[in-house]
């Protein structure tokens, strides 16, 4: 398949982020490091979440999905942006842009999903925690992972069966860094209403449909903590789901500000995208092995008997 157009459209030029060729060199660097970073502390995640007993509960489970998720959506787009900022020609073919396209959808649309699985955990661990064990069974916490793997990937196949049908006259230039269907709708010669309103409806139902029972399990989880008597009881509920609601709040915030406003190749769209995809899954691992005990102990513990190793 391949998108409509009046002229044969192979590939697009890409923007970036400068044609500066020092800012470039700088920048290289930059999102080099952030990508190093980036698979260092999800691929500790999970192998710490793997090979720790300690960790085999349903809420790192869960922990270990989102970080092979941020592997994926951080390795769907920065790679060709460290490629291209030390390229003279920044060129993407018209199968890769789609490609793109389907797989930011596919990781985004399902960090989202599992986010809200997650959250749902918290409530369940925080609100009933003597039901916990069975509420959170092994089969169903396989089950909502499926789950959120089916509904993204419909929605990717559904976002990029909308990018196939744009028609496009002589624009190939995309003036941002990436492939994303908000960047494509300026090149369009044709009626993109209908367009823009799918991707908004997709967007709204597919955000807000996660991002309201995150909501009113944070509702219940805060009512539940405030009902505790002593500041300990609390502080040790709290810490639970700290770490899950500063993600939310990362990916949400930027990934909703993307999709709901229109594009205007502005300062603010290149935070928002770099945000969700470039920035939250570094962040990630950072924030659950800070902000999170068991996590820190794990890792201390793996550490420790690595060291003792290598002693020997």
């Amino acid at each position: 398949m391949a998108l409509r157009n009046h002229s044969t459209l192979t590939e697009f030029i890409l923007v970036g982020l400068s044609d500066d060729p020092h800012i470039e060199a700088l920048l290289f660097v930059l999102f080099l490091g952030i990508y190093l970073l980036t698979l260092m502390g999800n691929l500790m995640m999970l192998l710490v979440i793997r090979v720790d007993s300690h960790l085999h509960k349903p809420m790192y489970f869960f922990l270990s999905n989102l970080s092979f998720l941020d592997l994926c959506l951080s390795s769907v787009t920065v790679p060709k942006l460290v490629e291209d900022l030390l390229s003279e020609k920044k060129t993407i073919s018209v199968e890769g842009c789609l490609t793109q396209v389907f797989f930011v959808f596919l990781t985004a649309g399902n960090e989202a999903c599992l986010l809200s699985v997650m959250a749902y955990d918290r409530y369940a661990a925080i609100c009933h925690p003597l039901l916990y064990g069975q509420v959170m069974s092994n089969q169903l916490c396989v089950k909502l992972v499926l789950a959120s793997w089916g509904l993204a990937s419909l929605n990717s196949v559904a976002i990029v069966l909308l990018a196939i049908n744009l028609d496009f006259c002589e624009a190939q230039t995309i003036h941002y860094y990436t492939c994303e269907l908000p960047s494509l709708f300026p090149l369009s010669c044709s009626d993109i209403s209908i367009n823009i309103s799918i991707l908004s409806f997709s967007t709204i139902l597919l955000g807000l449909g996660n991002f309201l029972p995150i909501f009113f399990s944070y509702i219940r989880i805060i009512s539940n903590i405030l009902s505790i008597s002593y500041k300990t009881g609390r502080r040790k509920s709290f810490s639970t789901c700290s770490s899950h609601l500063i993600a939310v709040i990362l990916f949400f915030g930027s990934g909703m500000l993307r999709y709901l406003t229109p594009p205007s190749g502005s300062f603010l769209d290149l935070l928002s995208s770099l945000q969700y995809s470039v920035i939250t899954p570094m962040l990630n691992p950072l924030i659950y092995s800070l902000k999170n005990k068991e996590v820190k102990i794990a890792v201390k513990r793996r550490l420790g008997k690595y060291l003792q190793y290598f002693r020997w």
